[in-house]
């Protein structure tokens, strides 16, 4: 079975890291480089699903789209 996921990739001063959306549980990739962190983050979804099963996924239903947006709080 395949099936495509969404990602984010966050770029921070000492790499990058990168997870995906929809999926039950904490799944992380990590790199020097974007690719490095797609192709960690696509390993570590590989051995989630083949740990946990295909219930990994939170709902039958894909994720459509993903947005960045910001917002302020008082802190």
């Amino acid at each position: 079975m395949h099936t495509d996921l969404k990602l984010i990739v966050e770029k921070h001063l000492d790499g990058f890291v990168a997870y995906p959306l929809g999926m039950k549980g904490v799944v992380v990739g990590e790199g020097e480089t974007y690719e490095e962190a797609v192709a960690d983050v696509t390993s570590a979804i590989a051995f989630h699903i083949e740990t946990f099963g295909p219930e990994v996924f939170r709902d039958e239903e894909t994720v459509l789209e993903a947005y960045v947006t910001e917002t302020g709080v008082t802190i």
